[in-house]
């Protein structure tokens, strides 16, 4: 459901109501987090564009990743970064002293031989300073979109960096802060899971409304991801399940899978016909019941006889309404009923009325006599 996330980050957010947030989680398994979130914002950045999202402008928080690779993804995807100042501002937060980095990606994608193309670009490398970071980033999109009602979208590329840098803590006031901001639209981030504790990772995405899982295509039987080497020797490293959890304003949550496949043009999405029950089982809660009856349950309630329920033995029944008298009652055979068996050895509990004063049908109050 990825074109449900770009819409629902591109309407943004209500009056009163908190920006939507969406963590996009990947792992050494499946690494295309990146592809997902660069698709993420190309889609976003031609809504703003053409004037047809909420956000005015884009602050991209680079943590991972320098100004001048996301000058290069703009412009091979037609975007004219010339006129980009207007609309989008690059917070360069990236460190790479020995250049390691670089050297990696140069060596598995050649796409950095382009020219140099400029973008806005502010540096920011005091990350730990997570509250000076906060006044920087919401700086930067006033000065973008003015200081008006308009809305800015906010885009971080490395919730990882940010955790490796600053406490769980204060990685969590700062997106409680942002969400809260009267002109940020939407936020999204990256967020490698496997580099963290499972409490940093449930602690984001509570404070996200739309998590969305990069897993790779096989799982194992129980619904889990297989160890390293069987992924290596198994899993397809173009394609991948795409798994999205969405709240709701009424509380539900929604969980949706498509499968991603990449390509040399970027990330493509396509629908499941039919989910694969393991991979959607391991996003939903496990519950300790069952919500449906099995086959052999069925037939078994379906035997049950109910108490006070007349099965029917062929006699006519004659059931006793507790109206009649004491001596009616004695003068007949059978006062409750004739539909019992004869030979029966089992006993009955016959109930008579306690007095025969009062007319059974007395249409009189019966706390008339009460002194009130």
């Amino acid at each position: 459901m990825a074109d449900s996330i770009c819409r629902t980050l591109r309407d943004g957010a209500l009056e009163g109501e908190l920006a939507p947030t969406l963590t996009i989680k990947d792992s050494l398994a499946s690494p295309f987090g990146f592809h997902v979130f660069s698709h993420i914002l190309l889609q976003l950045s031609s809504h703003v564009i053409a004037k047809k999202s909420q956000s005015q402008g884009i602050v991209i928080v680079a943590l991972s990743r320098s100004p001048s690779s996301y000058a290069a993804l703009l412009n091979m995807n037609g975007v004219d970064v010339a006129s980009s100042n207007k609309w989008i501002h690059i917070l360069d937060c990236y460190t790479d002293p020995l250049g390691w980095k670089d050297k990696t990606r140069k060596s598995v994608n050649a796409t950095d031989c382009s020219p140099q193309i400029s973008v806005a670009t502010s540096s920011f490398k005091t990350v730990k300073a997570v509250d000076k970071l906060f006044s920087v980033i919401t700086e930067l999109g006033r000065g973008l979109v003015g200081e008006n009602k308009a809305r800015f979208c906010v885009a971080i590329d490395s919730l990882s960096e940010l955790l490796r840098h600053a406490s769980l803590q204060s990685v969590a006031g700062l997106l409680s802060d942002l969400r809260s901001h009267d002109q940020i639209s939407n936020i999204f981030g990256l967020l490698h899971s496997d580099l963290h504790e499972e409490r940093a990772v449930a602690v984001l995405e509570y404070m996200s409304s739309m998590v969305a899982s990069v897993d790779p295509y096989h799982h194992s039987a129980d619904g889990q991801k297989g160890c390293l080497s069987d992924s290596f020797s198994q899993q397809n490293f173009t394609k991948g399940k795409f798994n999205v959890r969405s709240k709701r304003r009424n509380g539900r949550v929604r969980v949706t899978c498509e499968e991603f496949k990449v390509e040399s043009g970027g990330i493509g999405f396509a629908s499941v016909s039919s989910v694969d029950g393991t991979a959607v089982a391991g996003l939903l809660p496990k519950v300790q019941f069952n919500l449906q009856l099995s086959e052999k349950e069925r037939v078994d309630r379906s035997n049950v006889v109910l108490p006070f329920e007349h099965q029917g033995n062929g006699k006519p029944i004659q059931i006793y309404d507790g109206r009649r008298s004491l001596e009616e009652s004695n003068s007949e055979a059978n006062p409750i009923s004739s539909g019992k068996k004869e030979d029966s050895a089992m006993g009955e509990i016959i109930y008579f009325r306690d007095s025969d004063d009062e007319m059974p049908d007395s249409d009189e109050d019966p706390d008339d006599d009460l002194d009130i």
